[in-house]
């Protein structure tokens, strides 16, 4: 299993633990997928003909802005996490 794959596996836990549903679906071009919510809950969508790598960052991305701070995570996540540059968190109001 190559690293990228072992970090895939981890952050679908890590999504897991927080209570969020991964789904792999084919993508239009130029989106990668992210982390939206329906019906009030957190639902993240990765594009499945993405490059590993690039799946890997989507994870990550989206998952790096949620409370993971609690988790018991092993040092290499926390720091993929950590790597994300943080950006202000979008709300829509009605």
């Amino acid at each position: 299993m190559s690293a990228n794959e072992e970090m895939l596996e981890l952050l679908e836990t890590v999504a897991a633990r927080l209570g969020v549903k991964v789904s792999y679906e084919a993508m239009q071009a130029g989106s990668s997928g992210g982390l939206c919510r329906v019906k009030g809950e957190y639902r993240l969508i990765v594009d499945k003909k993405a490059p590993l790598s690039e799946r890997v960052a989507t994870m990550a991305h989206s998952l790096a802005p949620l409370d993971w701070a609690g988790l018991d995570l092993p040092p290499r996540v926390q720091a993929r996490l950590r790597q994300v540059p943080m950006r202000p968190v979008r709300t829509v109001s009605a």
